[in-house]
């Protein structure tokens, strides 16, 4: 992973986005607003970026996107439940279009057997629905961010060039 290829992808994502007339809102925890950042990395990016909301702690993906406290109680931060409320709550407490969320365990300590280092959850969701993922990435802390950062870019170009068929 360079950061020519991010670059890259974030150019194709926003190509894609004012395409279809959509502004992008970013929900991260794991990547600590990367996805925000690459975004923003690229000239005339306002045309199709809203905002970023970085979750990090339960608190601010509860006060800031509204997960719900059942929800990080019964599937925890790290799961497919939680990154759906938080792709949801990212739209709906915006004006954009299409929101990703990433939740995860980058590591190296914090994972646990049945939620170990690598383990990162996706979320895109529009007006018509949402759709997940989860994804197990090898390698360091950062190697597992940036991996999930292209995985993120990659579901918003690919949910954008489909016409927001999600759901």
């Amino acid at each position: 992973m360079t950061t020519d290829t991010i670059e890259t992808l974030a150019e194709d994502m926003g190509a894609q986005l004012v395409t279809r007339g959509w502004k992008l809102v970013t929900v991260e925890s794991c990547t600590g607003g990367w996805v925000a950042q690459a975004t923003t990395a690229i000239a005339g990016s306002s045309a199709w970026f809203d905002r970023g909301f970085v979750t990090y702690s339960n608190e601010a993906k509860q006060e800031l996107v509204g997960v719900t406290l059942a929800t990080l109680v019964s599937h925890g931060a790290v799961s497919e439940a939680t990154a759906r409320e938080m792709a949801t709550g990212g739209l709906s407490r915006s004006s954009g279009d299409i929101a990703v969320s990433i939740t995860g365990v980058a590591g190296p300590t914090g994972g646990t057997p049945a939620k170990p280092v690598g383990m990162v959850c996706f979320a895109w969701a529009t007006k018509n629905g949402v759709v997940s993922a989860t994804h197990h990435f090898k390698g360091d802390r950062e190697g597992v961010r940036w991996r999930a950062v292209e995985c993120a870019m990659q579901g918003v170009r690919d949910a954008a060039a489909k016409i927001g068929s999600i759901g």
